[in-house]
């Protein structure tokens, strides 16, 4: 069976409105899965919307994607980033793509056309390293990034360590794990008037920062007087707009 045929054997599957070789289905009034033909016709672009489909967006991401040919399971990798995507009334500015192995959108249903699948989201340059492991791209995936909801804001790639000797908290082991911004500015709130206390964090270009107090601020070793705004924060993590 083709993977065009398969896909026609998708309950409620219709076609794209504008867009050859291209269909959407929704399973529930939620939901709103599309999927577009590589220019080749063996792989299919998917981008799935949650409470937020658009059909100018989906069309403009399965056309980039199918001018932009995507296959990060072919190479190996865990996602692809292509930047270059714009769309009017949205901020994003890259394409991530990622394979099988880290959607499952068929998995135990049917393989081959789970195989033959690359998911497809509209995203930001900010929320990606490019060196992921498969099980950390799944981890971003599934319950960080949001990948569904067209209206979300960035969520930036942030690995973060930290000790607070004034609340007793702290991250456990020396590696520094996946956050997110309100956790960090928390964090640097409480260092304030607790000395020996840091925070260190890592951005998508593997810039790291150390935040300690010792009566004011101390940055990467450079005493500084004034409070870190939320600003400055954002814009160490590449997305100044992320709020």
């Amino acid at each position: 069976m083709g993977i065009e045929e398969a896909v026609s054997r998708i309950d409620g599957i219709e076609e794209f409105p504008g867009l050859d070789r291209a269909w959407r289905w929704s399973p529930t009034p939620s939901f709103v899965f599309s999927l577009a033909l590589d220019e080749e016709g063996d792989r299919l672009y998917q981008v799935n919307t949650l409470d937020s489909f658009n059909e100018a967006l989906v069309r403009e991401v399965l056309l980039f994607s199918r001018n932009h040919p995507m296959d990060p399971s072919g190479s190996g990798e865990a996602v692809t980033v292509t930047p270059g995507f714009s769309c009017g009334g949205y901020r994003f500015d890259v394409i991530a793509a990622v394979p099988s192995a880290v959607h499952g959108y068929y998995a135990g249903r049917d393989e081959r056309l789970n195989e033959a699948v690359t998911a497809v989201f509209p995203a930001y340059r900010c929320e990606f390293s490019g060196s992921e492991s498969i099980k950390e791209i799944m981890y971003r995936f599934h319950r960080m990034l949001r990948a569904s909801i067209m209206t979300r804001p960035p969520v930036p790639f942030l690995r973060m360590k930290h000790e607070n000797s004034k609340t007793g908290g702290g991250s456990v082991g020396s590696f520094r794990g996946f956050t997110t911004p309100d956790v960090l500015l928390n964090e640097l709130k409480l260092l304030e008037g607790a000395p020996g206390s840091f925070v260190e964090y890592e951005n998508f270009q593997g810039d790291i920062w150390r935040i300690e107090w010792d009566g004011s601020w101390v940055v990467n070793g450079i005493s500084r007087h004034d409070p870190l705004s939320d600003e400055w924060v954002m814009s160490s993590l590449g997305c100044p707009s992320v709020r």
